[in-house]
């Protein structure tokens, strides 16, 4: 079987208060062009669908537009919920959509759905993971070893496989896959594909994402071991983790300046026997670029600059102008309408003041200690009002 393997779509996203619901639309009509080109039989939508737990009704409108195209080109689509949807509204219709071969995953209550596929080499199952934390699974698996298996038949065997005090032990993200991935009958002997959306341990993140304190939801690369493909979303950089068959594909759109050098793209596999496995990216062309350019203000407005340039993409201007120019947003937009950001490189904003620091820090007070934080973090000095603000915090806090 062939397949098409993308994620973290976005749907609904603003970037810099633009609205990408019309490049969106640009890039998700070359997906299914791509799709029809390769011959893929199928396609993996690894997580984060849209941008927000309840996404805008335009939205809504352009995904069913989307799995209604690629149902009626017959191609099956295998989809999950990540953290930015709704496990619940991505979940809904899906007893009614899978009769169309659009199959998505359940809110997870203790078992992970699996889609058994047939082709020339056998039996192939396809494991569809919403995005999943600690607290998720203690509770699916609570209600399981109190009996309460939400109108499910095999109650008993799964109240045989989940011991509570095991359930209690589920601290971390990683103790979390674990126990999930420990407690799915995986058949090691077929041919197992997983579609997810963690953050695999030594995965390179961008701006654009949402960050987990202290790494508190990483999750080593070995938990996947017993699947011969693992199709991840979540962070947007396109990348492999230990094995070409354990990647995040990216994001189809750039949706920070982190991500300006990057060429995004899609994954095409094809998976034959057990263990044979073709992997190809196929880069994406979006309808409208997000770059960076630099210069001088005079410079970046020459004709001789911008002519037979894409004005009309997406731009970080940084200005190399050693003074302010009034109203540069508004001026540079008459010639780059799409500009997002302005900012200024130059030697006022290069020079970073340097807080004088005494050999005896301990003979310093709190207040000294933490306005010398606030300038290096800052590079500039607090106002009266914040010292005020802090100064009675510190007060409440020794009291």
């Amino acid at each position: 079987m062939k397949f098409l393997h993308i994620s973290d779509l976005h749907i609904g996203k603003r970037v810099n208060e633009f609205s990408m619901i019309e490049d969106q639309k640009y890039i998700l009509r070359q997906i299914k062009e791509i799709a029809l080109k390769k011959q893929v039989d199928a396609v993996m939508i690894a997580g984060d669908i849209y941008d927000k737990p309840v996404p805008s009704a335009e939205a809504v409108q352009l995904f069913d537009q989307f799995l209604t195209g690629l149902a009626d080109c017959g191609k099956k689509v295998f989809a999950v919920s990540g953290n930015h949807d709704s496990a619940e509204r991505i979940a809904f219709g899906a007893q009614l959509m899978s009769s169309r071969e659009v199959y998505v995953s359940p809110v997870y209550d203790g078992e992970v759905r699996c889609v058994t596929c047939q082709d020339a080499y056998g039996e192939l199952c396809i494991w569809l993971l919403p995005f999943i934390r600690p607290a998720v699974v203690r509770h699916a698996w609570r209600k399981v070893t109190e009996g309460i298996s939400i109108g499910k038949k095999d109650a008993g065997t799964k109240q045989d496989l989940a011991q509570e005090d095991d359930v209690e032990t589920v601290e971390t993200y990683q103790d979390a896959l674990q126990f999930v991935v420990s407690h799915m009958p995986v058949d090691a002997s077929k041919r197992n594909i997983l579609v997810a959306h963690q953050f695999v341990t030594g995965a390179s993140r961008c701006e654009s994402e949402e960050v987990s304190v202290g790494g508190l939801d990483q999750i080593g690369a070995e938990v996947f071991d017993v699947f011969d493909y693992v199709a991840l979303g979540h962070i947007h950089s396109p990348q492999h983790i230990e094995r070409e068959t354990l990647r995040y594909c990216g994001t189809p759109l750039k949706y920070s300046f982190s991500e300006a050098e990057q060429k995004k793209s899609v994954v095409v596999l094809e998976i034959k026997e057990k263990g044979d496995i073709f992997i190809e990216k196929v880069p994406l062309k979006p309808l409208r670029d997000l770059r960076k350019i630099r210069g001088t203000y005079m410079e970046l407005m020459s004709k001789d600059f911008y002519e037979g340039t894409e004005t009309e993409d997406y731009l970080q201007i940084t200005l190399t102008d050693e003074e302010d120019v009034p109203d540069g947003m508004a001026k540079l937009r008459t010639v780059y309408p799409n500009l997002m950001q302005l900012v200024y490189d130059n030697s006022r904003t290069r020079q970073s003041r340097q807080v004088e620091v005494t050999e005896h820090v301990e003979q310093k007070s709190e207040m000294e200690l933490f306005k010398e934080f606030y300038e290096i973090q800052n590079n500039q000095q607090m106002s009266e009002e914040q010292q005020d603000f802090v100064r009675e915090l510190m007060e409440e806090m020794v009291h």
